[in-house]
């Protein structure tokens, strides 16, 4: 991959990533809070509902463009193309790895944000403050595997199934997709990829809204999912699934696209 190529997929990510995340912010309130252990109406029901943006803020740019400029990086040494068979696996694997890498920098600023998001009478420096100094550093990170076994999934279906149905509406016209087609697929790939994997989604935030000492608080997915399934069953693994679709295909729609429009402008 040329270096012209990786700076653009790195500020192509990097703006999309802040787009999407600003504009979206309130839908991602609502899905938390939804997800939060004490309830909807308890976690700050429709109050401060840009509460813990300054994290995501913060966030974005580095965490998108680290995605970006993996999956691009990785998909290019990899074999991949409308003619390849492994074409695929190809985009699964760049897309996992994408993820892996930036986790790195999104799960701190998850952390911060989702407990900002319930407690919206704290301020987003408060709550860094109070969980380093009653956490550390790994306080920052809890969460971190139960992000990336939400991601990687996620990712497994959304990036494939959006390459795919770019090379279909390709094929089907004669000519490579415009931005707009692009989003458009996005969108659809990101709903189907969302409504699939939200029960990760909410053992990731029950893990990272738990009180230190807690159950939750060790990180394991697969007991925090049994935990919601006893307690509040089917219900509960999917607690939030609406606002998560519509956030994910919305934005989707406005990551995708504006990924794709961005690199076009910068190449």
């Amino acid at each position: 991959m040329e270096p012209r190529d990786s700076w653009a997929a790195l500020a192509a990510g990097g703006v999309a990533g802040v787009c999407v995340d600003l504009i979206l912010f309130p839908l991602d309130t609502v899905k938390t809070r939804l997800q939060s252990p004490q309830g909807f109406r308890k976690a700050g029901g429709f109050r401060g509902i840009y509460a813990g943006v300054p994290s995501t803020a913060i966030g974005s740019f580095p965490n998108a463009a680290a995605f970006f400029i993996t999956y691009e990086n990785v998909k290019s040494v990899l074999p991949h193309g409308s003619s390849s068979y492994l074409s695929p696996a190809t985009h699964m694997v760049a897309a996992s790895l994408g993820e892996v890498v930036a986790c790195l920098i999104r799960v701190p600023s998850e952390v911060v944000k989702q407990r900002a998001q319930v407690s919206p009478s704290s301020s987003t420096l408060r709550i860094l403050s109070h969980t380093l100094y009653h956490e550390g550093i790994q306080g920052l990170y809890r969460g971190y595997k139960s992000t990336v076994l939400r991601e990687i999934p996620f990712s497994l279906v959304q990036f494939p199934l959006w390459e795919s149905l770019k090379d279909l509406w390709s094929w089907k016209q004669g000519h490579v997709v415009d931005s707009w087609q692009s989003a458009v697929c996005g969108a659809f790939a990101g709903g189907f990829a969302a409504a699939v994997t939200t029960p990760l989604d909410v053992a990731k935030t029950r893990i990272m809204l738990a009180k230190a000492g807690s159950s939750n608080a060790s990180g394991n997915v697969l007991a925090a999912l049994g935990g919601i399934w006893r307690t509040q069953g089917l219900s509960g693994l999917f607690a939030g699934v609406v606002p998560r679709m519509a956030a994910i295909s919305l934005g989707g729609f406005i990551f995708l696209g504006t990924y794709e429009k961005t690199r076009q402008l910068l190449l």
